[in-house]
């Protein structure tokens, strides 16, 4: 008797649980914007100009997002990378044109400040700054940069600069194979950039500890998300227009799991998937707080499956626009 009113006391916990998880969740996901947010700096006119639309059609073949937060002793290193490697595909190809967002995630140094000296030296064109107003999280901030962006092929890499740079050719010809003979602003496509191949050197750096909850996490994405790909977090993912006007919308999640969440929906929609390795190398200064954090995305990440399996998150099939406050 003790055990089956055990048994009943927890059942109707887990109701309750689920009943305020179901009542408490927004349905759809919302992008919330502020007005000033809206507008780029170009620093040689002083003048302000709205940023596009990921409605709008695309301009040029590549969008580079880097979201940064506190950035602004790392972010050179990583755009001076960036755009030498970009600069000679351009003078060696017309064709490849493209632009390097900075998201300034609510920074409290001077991300902003170096984000537009190389504005200022590049041109607004090529080079542009999104400051938020507030902090939203890594995902939150590579969101609106997607949706401010003019690319065909829409790139999100971290301000570290831990992947080798020049490995985006990788990625691009994976993409080109999954969308195949498709025009790459029609088609749907997403390629993540990958270090699993890296993981029995990770283990062997880390503590058994470290090690039993990388695992853990790599099993709860397994089984409560995404399945096509073996590393979610690798910050050097890129897609085709179409995708990031489908899946950056509908993201509930704006902190760190939301790659997790990302590659979900993509599956959900069957959007085509691949994975590539490339060269990556530990930076000093990550923002991750190794045990809190993954302890964070795996709540979170059970979260997300709870919400989508009872119905309190959804995935819009159309894509959207931002609510402007």
């Amino acid at each position: 008797m003790l055990l089956l009113g055990l048994l009943l006391v927890l059942g109707c916990a887990t109701l309750v649980m689920l009943l305020f998880i179901y009542l408490t969740s927004e349905t759809y996901a919302k992008v919330i914007r502020f007005k000033e947010e809206q507008f780029y700096l170009d620093p040689k006119t002083a003048e302000k100009l709205r940023f596009p639309s990921i409605e709008d059609e695309s301009t040029i073949l590549l969008s580079v997002i880097v979201p940064a937060y506190n950035e602004e002793k790392r972010l050179p290193v990583m755009l001076e990378e960036c755009l030498d490697y970009l600069e000679k595909k351009l003078n060696s190809d017309p064709s490849c044109t493209f632009e390097v967002l900075i998201v300034d995630d609510g920074s409290n140094d001077k991300t902003t400040e170096v984000g537009l000296s190389y504005s200022k030296k590049y041109g607004c064109d090529k080079v542009r700054v999104l400051t938020l107003s507030t902090n939203r999280g890594k995902g939150g901030a590579v969101r609106l940069g997607m949706l401010s962006a003019r690319g065909k092929q829409l790139l999100f890499a971290d301000a570290d600069g831990a992947t080798t740079f020049e490995d985006i050719s990788k990625l691009q010809n994976n993409l080109k194979e999954l969308v195949k003979d498709q025009p790459m602003d029609k088609a749907l496509g997403l390629v993540c950039g990958s270090r699993a191949h890296l993981e029995k050197e990770a283990i062997a750096s880390r503590s058994f500890f470290r090690t039993v909850l990388m695992k853990g996490f790599h099993l709860l994405v397994w089984l409560f998300a995404a399945r096509s790909v073996r590393d979610t977090q690798c910050g050097f993912k890129l897609l085709t227009r179409p995708t990031a006007r489908l899946c950056f919308p509908n993201l509930h999640i704006e902190r760190w799991a939301f790659d997790v969440e990302l590659i979900y929906i993509a599956e959900y929609m069957n959007i085509p998937t691949g994975e590539v390795s490339v060269r990556w190398m530990e930076i000093e200064g990550s923002k991750i707080v190794p045990v809190w954090s993954w302890l964070q995305m795996g709540r979170d990440l059970i979260l997300m499956w709870l919400r989508y399996s009872t119905g309190a998150w959804k995935v819009n099939m159309r894509s959207q626009t931002s609510k402007v406050k």
